[in-house]
């Protein structure tokens, strides 16, 4: 069935230009005729999908000539970034990121939301497939229509557009998680409490996320320019792309670290933290046995104890009490107990 409910948006380009058709088969057999008598950059039909049924992606594999495997690649989702070549068709696999704001963290809170875009590239098509609720292609579709030369580079110049937005959406992200470590390793030092750890775990974990999301696309993304897919005129296009994958994930990876050496520091200053307030629990249980074992031996009111028959007694054993805790506050302040 054609994908009605999940279509977001089709269209068919010539010279750079689209072309209005009642539908998907139109728009196929009105580039597939143009192409047939032209010998310029070929025209194709871009066709963008959110979250198809199995059904309506079986329905185009059957119009553009699309492999099974990828199919249920498409239907599936939670896939590995990968590039893979079907016959004359290749189909790759982007993982998006998008950051999400929140005025406070808790232990089920997300920063990083991840979703995925499946592109099938054909000579004269292009059918994305895109997961999640982020990183939508309304805008890169609109910046290519609206620079007819950018759209004339065909499916490869949309796959470049599409690749070019998702590694951009990638340095965002990684900034903003950046400022977010930073935030967080300025108050490692102050007094660490179990929710300022608990935020740390979180920010360790989502960049994990990330960390998975980035870094499996740097190999697909360096041998996508010796694809045959690809026009020789757009190698470099797609080459400056893995050089801007590349500098994510170095930033991702020093972060992922600086991330476990916050966390690390947080739960050594947290242990400190509590060494300290055992030793200053310590100190007035130390210094308030004394009073309380002199108090103890005096109140066991035995006859024949020395002062209890002196007028002197009572107050030598409060003097007692009071020089020795004094003593051994002094003592424990000098060492640093108190």
């Amino acid at each position: 069935m054609p994908p009605v409910d999940s279509i977001v948006e089709y269209g068919a380009y010539i010279e750079g230009k689209k072309v209005c058709a009642p539908g998907i088969v139109e728009s196929l057999d009105l580039v597939r005729a143009h192409n047939a008598l032209s010998d310029g950059t070929p025209a194709f039909v871009w066709v963008g999908l959110h979250e198809p049924a199995a059904p309506e992606v079986e329905w185009l594999a059957e119009v553009f000539g699309l492999h099974p495997l990828s199919v249920e690649d498409a239907v599936k989702a939670h896939q590995r970034p990968k590039v893979e070549r079907y016959g004359d068709s290749m189909f790759m696999v982007l993982k998006t990121v998008a950051f999400l704001d929140h005025d406070e963290l808790t232990a089920t809170s997300e920063i990083i939301a991840t979703g995925e875009i499946m592109v099938f590239l054909g000579v004269d098509f292009v059918v994305t497939v895109r997961h999640g609720e982020h990183c939508p292609l309304t805008e890169v579709r609109e910046r290519l229509e609206d620079r007819p030369e950018l759209m004339d580079r065909g499916p490869a110049g949309v796959l470049h557009a599409i690749s070019d937005h998702v590694v951009d959406q990638y340095l965002q992200v990684a900034d903003l998680m950046q400022l977010e470590l930073e935030e967080v390793e300025a108050t490692v030092f102050a007094d660490v409490s179990s929710r300022d750890i608990n935020r740390i775990y979180q920010l360790k974990r989502e960049m994990l996320d990330m960390k998975r999301a980035v870094t499996p696309l740097q190999a697909p993304m360096a041998a996508l320019p010796q694809r045959r897919v690809i026009p020789s005129e757009m190698r470099e296009y797609f080459r400056d792309v893995g050089d801007h994958l590349s500098r994510v994930c170095e930033q991702v990876e020093s972060s992922n670290e600086l991330c476990s050496s916050i966390l690390q520091a947080a739960l050594a200053r947290s242990n400190a933290l509590a060494n300290e307030d055992m030793r200053k629990i310590s100190s007035w249980v130390a210094i308030l046995a004394v009073p309380t074992m002199i108090a103890g031996i005096y109140g066991m009111n035995f006859d024949f104890m020395p002062e209890l028959h002196t007028i002197w007694g009572y107050p030598a054993a409060i003097g007692v009490m009071v020089t020795a805790c004094l003593l051994l506050h002094r003592g424990f302040r000098r060492n640093g107990w108190l």
